[in-house]
């Protein structure tokens, strides 16, 4: 393989990797703003967010790792997606800008109830509109080499906002096993419980996505139903139901880390069924890595300049989850 075969693969890595840390860590930030508007009064909402409140803000650190790469190390595939998603995109960092100034100002607050409702819809529309935007990618954008040639409500489709109705039960799900793992008593006890139901709600929304799929793209359906191709997927779908099964028995059982653990796997085994569903392609069904990348040169000095940079955000985000480890208090935030 040739250095301008390796470097986009090595590139598309880095990128998959910063995408799927940030679904991994802001994800169950954003399902405690998801669970926030069912908490019990303050007491339960200021433990919710007490329990987050030292390592939320770091996590936009791999959102913009994620897009810096794709500029710098794909130019055409952004240049397609932005201008394909910009109100989806619009929408999700103006509610994430809303949830990040609603999270601050609320421990300050005499009346938190605007700030609560800030926080808690911000979240539910970043979420949202991150499956959205997820969805749009899968079911695929119009493009010319590299200019858009769709309109700009292309993205909205019922796929889509099937996607973005799974995100939203998927982030919940994993913010719901975050409080199990970080509370107590009465409040570890609704956690079980919000697990349980969103557990069952991840699991049809998967079912609907992965049957939804195949039928997107013709390409699609024979990886997944052509032989030999389906060999090869038949792992995701396995891996699918053994997660599921596992997070079933360990809420049951009320196991406090397992949940958690087995619900950032269950993200993971998604998020690779999705792109192994339309490899090699970064913006299908037009755009592989390789026709998108920059040139080797580009790519190569960025990765040197990464080289640097990624050791030092790896050792700072593990640090930071370890100072703050173990059970939450109300009287326990930084605020």
């Amino acid at each position: 393989m040739t250095t301008m075969e390796l470097l986009p693969l090595v590139w598309f890595g880095i990128i998959g990797f910063g995408v799927i840390m940030y679904v991994l860590l802001d994800g169950f930030v954003l399902g405690i703003g998801i669970l926030s508007g069912f908490a019990h009064g303050e007491h339960e909402r200021d433990i919710m967010m007490n329990s987050v409140a030292p390592i939320w803000d770091g996590n936009e650190t791999w959102l913009v790792l994620g897009g810096v790469g794709l500029l710098a190390a794909f130019p055409p595939a952004y240049t397609v997606l932005l201008p394909a998603l910009y109100l989806p995109l619009s929408l999700m960092l103006i509610a994430l800008i809303f949830r990040g100034v609603a999270f601050e100002f609320r421990f300050k607050a005499n009346r938190p109830l605007g700030w609560n409702m800030a926080f808690n819809l911000g979240s539910i529309v970043a979420t949202f509109c991150q499956g959205v935007t997820l969805g749009a990618i899968v079911q695929g954008i119009d493009a010319e080499g590299a200019q858009y040639v769709g309109g700009a409500f292309d993205w909205l489709s019922a796929f889509t906002l099937l996607t973005g109705c799974a995100l939203v039960a998927g982030y919940a799900l994993l913010g719901a096993t975050w409080v199990v793992m970080k509370t107590s008593g009465v409040l570890q006890a609704k956690a079980y419980g919000w697990s349980r139901m969103l557990l069952t709600s991840v699991i049809v929304f998967m079912a609907l996505v992965s049957l939804y799929v195949p039928f997107l793209d013709g390409n699609y359906a024979e990886r997944w139903f052509g032989f030999p191709h389906a060999l090869l997927m038949v792992p995701f779908p396995l891996a699918a139901i053994a997660v599921s099964y596992g997070l079933y028995w360990s809420v049951a059982h009320r196991h406090e880390h397992l949940p958690f653990l087995l619900s950032l796997a269950m993200f993971v085994v998604g998020y690779a069924g999705l792109a192994a569903s339309f490899w090699p392609h970064i913006i299908p069904p037009h755009l592989t890595i390789w026709n998108a990348a920059s040139p080797p040169e580009t790519q190569g000095f960025l990765i040197v300049g990464l080289g640097f940079l990624l050791p030092f955000i790896l050792f700072y985000t593990g640090w930071s989850y370890w100072i703050f480890r173990g059970k939450v208090t109300r009287d326990m935030g930084y605020h």
